[in-house]
């Protein structure tokens, strides 16, 4: 195809700069035409060491002046609403950083928006598109790991926290502290592969212990001391499926460890399957022997690219690995999280009751 998608990057922090605005720039169907950030002068910043011409401190000047076909939101999680809302509304496609937003109520109005606009959303959901997880779940869709009947998920570190007082330690605005921030990779990754399986019930504890130090930092988040720490630093929790599966989680950004270590393990009735620190190994039984694999991937060839993707589906009509329906499936099963870890009691899904109305996917 001959078209070439013209690009706007909503947001000039470093994730958007190394994630989002390296990958588009490589491809070559894309053209970079603007970016924007309240904070002008990061923007310009960025603008100047890219070449980009156009420069904005309001995403509704740029996506009004600029008839663009896609734009990355990378701000943070309370503007995302807004600001995708707006996107798609004015006929723009809309890659979202996750999560989607900060509780379900605000994913199902981008859901909303985006079934009425005719556009198409994908949350960056990246550790579906590693190698391992792309070739895990061709595995499990073939079944060779049977029925999926529990899971563990997690992403815990020892000293993680990315910094007292920046905006993912404040409540408004992150919607939540490590389980939102965290938890939306490894559960989403964990429940990706299971399928999406509707869930019955949720029981949560979150924890804050390392609140009041800025010892336990992730390394280049320095922080405030006095700033505001008012979100959870570790969580845990079960979830009970409506098909009778199970999931366990943990996700930390400081806790009293040996090692940082992220997991997903499944257990299926033909197989097993984990993918520990970005190892994948399947675990099963051949010629009444128990066997494990480690499939050799190679790493210089990607499976799926998470930004090639996304454009071609903008241009075809081909199936978002990471739909907006996607991202509020795991925002209602953090709402319930969160509010079973208020009750200190389980929490069950219940269809049709406002904002804990699960969509099905």
């Amino acid at each position: 195809m001959n078209k070439k998608l013209r690009y706007g990057l909503i947001g000039a922090g470093s994730n958007a700069e190394k994630k989002h605005l390296s990958n588009y720039l490589s491809l070559p169907n894309v053209e970079l035409v603007a970016i924007c950030d309240v904070n002008i002068e990061n923007a310009e910043k960025i603008a100047e060491k890219y070449k980009i011409d156009k420069v904005y401190k309001s995403y509704k000047d740029m996506i009004n002046s600029e008839d663009l076909d896609l734009v990355s939101v990378c701000t943070p999680n309370s503007l995302h609403a807004d600001i995708a809302i707006f996107a798609l509304i004015n006929g723009v496609n809309v890659h979202c950083e996750k999560p989607l937003a900060i509780n379900a109520v605000e994913a199902q109005r981008i859901g909303d928006a985006k079934n009425k606009s005719g556009k198409k959303l994908m949350v960056g959901l990246n550790n579906r598109f590693t190698n391992e997880a792309v070739y895990l779940k061709k595995i499990i869709d073939a079944g060779y790991l049977g029925d999926i009947y529990k899971a563990k998920a997690g992403w815990v570190r020892r000293s993680g926290i990315p910094g007292r007082g920046t905006w993912f330690t404040n409540k408004d605005i992150a919607g939540g502290g490590v389980m939102i921030d965290l938890g939306v990779h490894y559960l989403d990754l964990a429940l990706f592969l299971m399928g999406m399986p509707e869930p019955s019930y949720v029981t949560g504890a979150t924890y804050q212990n390392f609140a009041h130090t800025t010892t336990r930092n992730r390394n280049g988040y320095i922080g405030n001391p006095n700033g505001i720490f008012n979100v959870e630093d570790s969580a845990t929790g079960f979830i009970g499926l409506k098909d009778g599966a199970t999931v366990n989680f943990e996700f930390s950004w400081a806790s009293n460890i040996e090692k940082d270590q992220t997991f997903v393990e499944l257990l299926g009735t033909k197989g097993g399957a984990s993918i520990i620190n970005g190892e994948l190994k399947i675990h099963s039984e051949l010629l009444d022997t128990c066997i494990d694999l480690s499939p050799n991937l190679n790493p210089n060839i990607k499976l799926m690219n998470e930004f090639e993707h996304f454009t071609n589906c903008i241009l075809s009509e081909d199936e978002l690995l990471a739909p907006a329906e996607h991202g509020v499936y795991m925002m209602n099963i953090i709402d319930h999280f969160y509010l079973s870890a208020s009750k200190h009691e389980p929490v069950f899904f219940e269809k049709n009751r406002g904002n804990l109305k699960l969509l099905s996917c």
